[in-house]
This record gives C-alpha cells, sequence and structure tokens, in this order.
C-alpha cells in the first residue's frame, strides 16, 4: 500500500496530501464557495468508498519464489486472498489491534470461520512464509502458514522488517512466499529495475497494477498470485453523525453536499499538495474545502481532530481497525 495505519508506516512510502498549518489549527480558508459540512464530533469512523478510483490499487496479493512457488503453493495462498474482502480485513486487523488477540489466534479464528484448509493438496516439503514487522503482515503470513500446512507442506512464519531487506530473500529462496500489497510492490521493483525517477507503472487499476507487478516480478525470480479485493491504501473517514446527517457512503457522496467553505479536511503538512489528498479529492471529486487541519498520515492527531469535531473528512488508511465501512 501506499501507506499504512500505525505501525505499518515502516513498511510503505507516503503519498499523501499537503498545505501546513500549525498542527492542531486550521490554515486559512481556500476559495470553496458552496455551504460545506461542518465538523461533527463523534467516536465511530466511518470510511468512505473511493468510488472513483483516486487511490492506487495496493489489493493484497501473494508474491513468492518462482521456484517455491508450486500450484498446490499458489492454490493455497490464492484461497486466503479469495477469502479476504474489505470489511473482513478490518475484522481481522481489529481482533488483533483491539481485541488484543495474536496474530497466530486471530487467523486460526478466521480460516475456521471461513473454512480455508478444505480441498488443500498436493503440498511438500518446507515452505518459508515471510512477514513484515506490523500485525497485518503478521496476521496474513498466519493465515498463509495455515493454508499451506493444509495443504502438506511444513510451513513456518519468517519475521522480517522492511522491503529492502526481505525482497532480496525471496528472489534467493530463503523465504519462499510473502503478503504483498500490489501498487506498493510495483513501484518498488520498478525503481529497483528501471531507477528511482522511472515513471509509475502501478496505477488505480487493480489489473492493469497487478499485471505490471508480474511482469517486473519475472525479471527477479519471483511469481505472484491472485490479488484480493482488500486492500490497505490511503482512505478518508468521516464520524457517523456526519455520515448519517448527509447519507455518505462514497466519496462522490461527500463531493456533492459537502464541498464548501464550512469543510475541513485534515491529513499530514504535505496533504494540500498531494495527487493523493487534498489535490487529489479536487481534480478526481471535485470537492473543495473551506480550510486546512494539520494532523497526520492516519495516525492519531487525524482521528482526534475528526472525533473532536475540528475537522469533518480526514486522510486515514483503508485497513485501520478502527473504521467501518459506510
Amino acid at each position: 500500500m501506499i501507506v499504512l495505519a500505525g505501525a505499518l508506516t515502516s513498511a510503505f512510502a507516503l503519498t499523501a496530501c499537503g498545505q501546513s498549518g500549525s498542527s492542531g489549527t486550521s490554515a486559512p480558508p481556500t476559495a470553496a464557495t458552496g455551504a460545506g459540512c461542518a465538523p461533527i464530533a463523534g467516536d465511530q469512523l466511518v470510511l468512505l468508498a473511493d468510488d472513483k478510483k483516486l487511490q492506487n490499487a495496493d489489493n493484497i496479493v501473494a508474491v513468492a519464489n518462482s521456484a517455491a512457488a508450486t500450484p498446490a503453493m499458489m492454490t493455497a495462498v490464492d484461497k486466503v486472498a479469495a477469502s479476504l474482502d474489505q470489511p473482513k480485513l478490518l475484522a481481522l486487523n481489529k481482533a488483533v489491534d483491539v481485541d488484543r488477540k495474536t496474530p497466530q489466534q486471530a487467523a486460526k479464528e478466521f480460516a475456521d470461520a471461513n473454512s480455508l484448509t478444505t480441498g488443500l493438496s498436493g503440498g511438500s516439503g518446507k515452505a518459508t512464509i515471510g512477514a513484515a514487522n506490523f500485525a497485518e503482515s503478521q496476521t496474513l503470513a498466519e493465515l498463509y502458514k495455515i493454508v499451506l500446512t493444509a495443504a502438506g507442506f511444513s510451513a513456518t512464519v519468517q519475521q522480517s522488517t522492511n522491503r529492502e531487506v526481505y525482497e532480496p530473500l525471496l528472489e534467493s529462496g530463503q523465504i519462499g512466499v510473502f503478503p504483498e500489497y500490489a501498487a506498493t510492490m510495483t513501484e518498488f521493483l520498478n525503481k529497483k529495475a528501471n531507477g528511482a525517477n522511472a515513471p509509475a507503472k502501478a496505477s488505480t487499476d487493480a489489473t492493469a497494477t497487478v499485471a505490471a507487478l508480474k511482469d517486473l516480478g519475472s525479471k527477479y525470480n519471483l511469481t505472484v498470485g491472485t490479488p484480493s479485493t482488500a486492500n490497505d491504501q490511503n482512505a478518508f473517514a468521516v464520524t457517523k453523525p456526519v455520515a448519517d446527517k448527509y447519507s455518505l457512503k462514497t466519496l462522490s457522496d461527500f463531493a456533492a453536499k459537502c464541498s464548501g467553505s464550512a469543510t475541513v479536511l485534515a491529513g499530514p503538512a504535505e496533504c494540500p499538495t498531494r495527487p493523493f489528498c487534498q489535490a487529489g479529492l479536487k481534480t478526481t471529486y471535485s470537492l473543495e474545502v473551506g480550510s486546512f487541519f494539520q494532523g497526520d498520515a492516519g495516525g492519531p492527531q487525524t482521528k482526534t481532530a475528526l472525533r473532536t469535531g475540528k475537522a469533518t473528512i480526514g486522510l486515514v488508511f483503508s485497513s485501520d481497525s478502527s473504521l467501518t465501512t459506510a
């Protein structure tokens, strides 16, 4: 994904939003002319669907060492992908982040509830699964361990750190398979193959992004699975009182009903100028806001601004376990 919630930020590069005011204050009003939607405090945050696909497609997808990527392995990890949608990913993360279950416990309960171990076979030998140093990756890795064990592999999870460390281990076969994020992994390999200033290969189109990832992966002895519909990428949320008052489910709904001077957008300092934040909301959704509250990228400052009625809409992350879907 492009950016991630909480501890996930170590694995991804920020590409969010812009113009600064000091933290806890609003920047001067913009040229918005409509009435807009004033902030309304509320504890529950609601994720608005990115229906016009502003964000790059950071869908969860298995990336495997090509020598390890037998049909039995890829069938098993693709079964995990097929079982996940956005609400289920939020619930899986909530089990760990809020309910304080271990990644192993959360993965087992999910696997049991979704019959992940049925119909798998054909595996043999060792299968080493990589996990990055944040809870979502660790839980996904535990799901891979469950299905690969059910398929007949002797599966283990190997903890790693960031992509610069573990991607070479995937190439060499020291790690067999890793739960990845399509757009972020695509751009990592794109820059590795074509240089730091290479034109982007990832896009808002999941199919095209995964096709680019498969092409780049083939240069580095990597095989790419079938992507899940679940993703972990930049997103926007409002409080439930705001969502209920204006009947909001999508960013298109928000732009149609809340573009105007009363609307306050919260996000990191770079938000107003970034294509995945305020600038992108204006270009893609024709959304004008009245002022900007400088918070952070999906962290406690932005979420607190929403909950306390200082911001109407804020930059969050699509798999944040504190969110509900509209």
